[in-house]
């Protein structure tokens, strides 16, 4: 679910604007998957944006304090949440740690990089969510330093089906400040894309895997 209808907006024109989402149902993209992709996200851009990246940062503290309560530590999922999710503990004055996608592989072999304690509630801080796969390893390694993860938020998410299922299977609810759809809406509202393009892209969501071959 969208933490707020009218922020969403407001990021997915921030996120058009200074093209860290780039739409191009014509010319598309092609991810580390192979997938052929209408749309591309990196969302890491925002930070160069003062005034972007203290909106992002304030949703997300808006949404831990509306939605999941106190908590003790924020996390950030490497590397792309790693400053949105350090910004956040700032500003609510709370302990910080990142997650690694796997174990460092010298010195202490660090996957949680920071300091955590067994019992300790985490709220997680993503920037992006495709499949969820990788987002919820993060879950799965604060889990297992016994940390109670009370959920996930994120700047914005595709909207596949597969990555509801990952996140209903694995029990962690995830709250996202953008969506697929508010992002549409801005974009055919703002005349950055046709109703063609629209068509285009619903159908790329609706199939991603088979859209473009």
């Amino acid at each position: 679910m969208i933490y707020n209808t009218d922020s969403a907006h407001k990021i997915a024109e921030f996120l058009l604007q200074i093209k860290a989402i780039r739409l191009q149902p014509s010319k598309p993209f092609t991810w580390a998957s192979g997938w052929f992709s209408p749309i591309y996200c990196d969302n890491r851009k925002t930070l160069s944006y003062p005034k972007i990246r203290t909106y992002i940062r304030q949703q997300f503290v808006n949404v831990v304090n509306d939605k999941f309560g106190k908590v003790d530590v924020i996390a950030g999922v490497a590397t792309g949440a790693i400053a949105h999710g350090a910004l956040v503990a700032q500003d609510m004055g709370l302990p910080f740690v990142y997650v690694r996608p796997e174990p460092k592989k010298h010195g202490m072999e660090n996957l949680i990089e920071g300091d955590v304690t067994k019992g300790q509630s985490v709220l997680v801080i993503e920037d992006l969510i495709s499949t969820g796969g990788s987002s919820l390893k993060a879950v799965e390694a604060l889990r297992t330093a016994g940390c109670e993860v009370k959920g996930m938020s994120a700047i914005f998410t595709y909207g596949f089906k597969t990555a509801s299922d990952n996140f209903k299977s694995a029990k962690c609810d995830l709250i996202t400040l953008c969506n697929y759809e508010t992002l549409m809406q801005q974009a055919l509202a703002s005349g950055y894309i046709s109703d063609k393009d629209l068509k285009s892209l619903k159908s790329w969501r609706d199939n991603p895997s088979a859209w473009g071959k």
